[in-house]
């Protein structure tokens, strides 16, 4: 086989595949069935579990006899903290996650907590013995506390999560203009298609689990230590992931029980979680309250930026929604700059990342807040970012790798016929509908991690790439298949690219828009060592039959960049109808434009794109789960009660880009899986004031609160 010799000109000229629009690789095997997911593989012998979770908030297991349970048909073992076998905390590179020592103790941190695992022969029997064993446990309950208010006295700050800079009071009382108001943003959750799912067994001596996550090798090295176990005897997989957006960004329980009741038993365990256990088992978003202070001079020009974020966490598990980081790279003020996050420890399950971390609920209050500044200064809300647009890192001071945002509301403010528009509010109507439009800015950072990859040049002419990528409906698999094909300088179809495998080594998570960017870098390593190696061979030199494996391992690549500021910018914009008469709130249509590095591939990334617009969209006007104060759960813990968008919902939603490649990145990447959501919420406010003159800082949007507040155009 005849191979180039080694890397040749500039990424630009080089890249052939990487910007094409293409179709996903796995498509045919999704749309017709042959694509299997962590619950639908089948092995002989097959038991199913199904968790019995708590119906207090806060106390203690007093007693619980499985001795009628065990007598229901079908029913293989009932494992609660009496009998299950004794797990070891685990560490990994997100710190060590307490909610995954499952049944170790009688204590009950909250409402919805797993209490025990019912294994059957058949998941209904597991169901209804589990739901029968509910009748069968007796808690002593404690006083608790669910509920997170702006003077909650148990709320703490985290010096970690602060920054000061400047004396912002004094650039406050020298300011022409303030802004002073509290933003609050509620309890959100995920809610994948595929619900969390894994199936354990013991094969050949090793334990192997068919799970659902954003990254394989992950889960296996804390199923390692949490049972015991020498790393190389675990191996985890997740071909295919129906979703995950932060919930499956961990190992999460039903991957641990599942381990434990096929270590039982000996047979092997599958555990899918339903709807309603998703609400209390996989993560969340806090709910938020968020005070911004604004001071600029008349021109809009910032002078005081304060930005204090607080959320609640659970007594198990400290994860702090770090809110104010959306203000420490957006906006620079002359005097002074402060931002800060505060936390309360609640008895609530604990919250995890959820879509946008931070910066979709952060996005929120301080681009609500810049709008409320834009019309108390007489200023374009446009014109008014992009004249505070920095040229450094506020707070860090360091130059950024790229920031483009300006041509991004420029761009988008073009295509958006923003030129038009009429500042006053209530002017523009249709019929008894209010019209109005709004803005806001994106943000969402831009980072690699360090991965490992294997290419192989097969004797057939093709190559094999395994890397423990996890494609969790993003197009991970296309999108790598078409880095590989530019970096070995061949076509596509010569690519097999084998992912989501444990076995395959260390890799980034699919998370924090960092996975297709740290992947590639490890991919385009391990094949310019490939061709160096293959070029040897030189003219007509074969593959040997075993092929040739080049490894690579990007740690001291990443380590070496350089210290910039790296994000995805964007510029959002809305167009809304307001019913007066109603309260109803439609989005008409909503353009994004974005800075998102080098774009791999079109198709998949601006679908990416709009379903965090769209999800946007949800979280504005329907997402908010209701916890009842009385008894710490859920009040509209399913999709029943808990409403999301749907198709109606979301007329016209466009995204596109403007060129921003990484340069100091072998792919130009920066990721966009993340910052679809960034900003959405408040463009649409910003929309609704404009139609309405009357200001919302309370998500979501919904007709109850639209009407109260009324609006002030009559």
């Amino acid at each position: 086989m005849t191979v180039s010799t080694g890397v040749t000109g500039t990424a630009a000229t080089r890249l052939r595949e990487v910007g094409a629009a293409r179709t996903r690789v796995e498509g045919l095997a999704k749309v017709t069935g042959a694509a299997r997911y962590a619950g639908e593989h089948e092995f002989a012998e097959l038991a199913h579990g199904w968790l019995a979770l708590s119906t207090i908030a806060r106390g203690r297991i007093t007693a619980l006899d499985d001795g009628p349970i065990l007598a229901m048909p079908g029913v293989l073992t009932v494992l609660h903290h009496g009998n299950a076998p004794h797990l070891e905390p685990t560490e990994n590179r997100f710190g060590t996650d307490p909610t995954l020592m499952l049944l170790q103790n009688d204590r009950v941190p909250h409402a919805g907590w797993p209490v025990a695992l019912v294994v059957a022969e058949t998941s209904e029997q597991a169901r209804e013995a589990a739901e029968a064993l509910a009748a069968h446990i007796e808690y002593e309950e404690e006083p608790h506390d669910t509920v997170l208010t702006a003077d909650h006295p148990g709320l703490r700050s985290d010096d970690s999560r602060q920054t000061e800079k400047g004396d912002v009071e004094a650039g406050l009382a020298a300011s022409a203009v303030v802004v002073d108001e509290e933003y609050t943003t509620p309890e959100e959750h995920h809610n994948a298609m595929e619900p969390h799912a894994s199936t354990a067994r013991w094969e050949g001596g090793r334990l192997e689990v068919v799970d659902s996550n954003q990254g394989s090798f992950l889960v296996a090295q804390d199923l390692a230590k949490i049972f015991s176990l020498d790393a190389a005897s675990v191996r985890v997989r997740a071909e295919h992931v129906g979703g995950a957006f932060g919930s499956k960004g961990s190992t999460r329980p039903q991957a641990v029980l599942a381990a434990m009741a096929a270590t039982v038993l000996q047979r092997p365990v599958r555990v899918v979680l339903t709807r309603r256990q998703m609400f209390s088992l996989v993560g969340y978003r806090s709910p938020t309250v968020q005070r911004v202070r604004l001071g600029a001079d008349a021109d809009g020009r910032l002078r005081a930026f304060d930005h204090t974020s607080s959320c609640l966490t659970s007594s198990v598990y400290e994860f702090v929604e770090q809110c104010s980081a959306f203000g420490r790279v957006m906006y620079d003020a002359s005097d002074g700059h402060r931002t800060a996050d505060r936390v309360v420890p609640l008895d609530v399950p604990t919250p995890r990342w959820m879509r946008g971390p931070a910066q979709a609920p952060g996005s929120f209050a301080v681009e609500s807040a810049l709008d409320e500044l834009a019309e108390k200064c007489g200023i374009d809300p446009v014109e008014l970012r992009v004249r505070n647009d920095p040229a450094a890192g506020p707070v860090s001071g360091l130059p950024f790798s790229t920031r483009r945002l300006p041509e991004c509301f420029r761009e988008g403010a073009r295509r958006f016929g923003w030129a038009d528009r009429d500042p006053r509010p209530g002017v523009r109507r249709d019929g008894r509908w209010l019209l109005g439009t709004g803005t806001a800015a994106a943000v969402y950072h831009s980072s690699a991690a360090p991965s490992t990859a294997s290419v192989t040049a097969e004797p057939d002419g093709g190559f094999t790439v395994r890397i423990t990528a996890a494609d969790i409906g993003t197009g991970a698999r296309t999108a790598l298949t078409q880095i590989a094909a530019d970096a070995l300088e061949v076509a596509p179809g010569r690519i097999r690219m084998r992912i989501a495998d444990s076995d395959f080594g260390p890799a980034m998570i699919a998370g924090g828009s960092m996975g297709t960017r740290s992947w590639a870098w490890a991919i385009t390593a391990a094949a310019a060592e490939l061709r160096e190696r293959l070029a040897l061979l030189g003219p007509g030199g074969a593959v040997p039959p075993e092929g040739i494996t080049v490894r690579s391992d990007t740690t001291d690549a990443i380590r070496a960049l350089a210290q910039r500021e790296r994000h995805t910018f964007g510029a959002q914009f809305a167009e809304v109808a307001v019913d007066p008469l109603t309260g109803e709130v439609r989005v008409r249509r909503m353009l994004g434009m974005f800075a998102a590095g080098q774009v791999v591939n079109p198709l998949t990334a601006r679908n990416q794109l709009v379903g965090g617009m769209i999800w946007g969209i949800s979280m504005a006007l329907h997402e908010e789960a209701v916890r009842d104060p009385a008894t710490g759960a859920l009040a509209n813990g399913d999709l029943a009660g808990y409403h999301v968008a749907a198709n109606a919902d979301v007329p016209l939603v466009e995204a596109d880009w403007v060129d921003d490649p990484d340069p100091e990145d072998p792919v130009g990447v920066k990721g966009v899986g993340e910052v679809g959501i960034v900003g959405v919420a408040a463009a649409i406010a910003n929309a609704v004031w404009h139609a309405t003159g009357v200001r919302h800082r309370r998500l979501p949007l919904r007709p109850d609160r639209i009407l109260t507040a009324g609006t002030a155009v009559g």
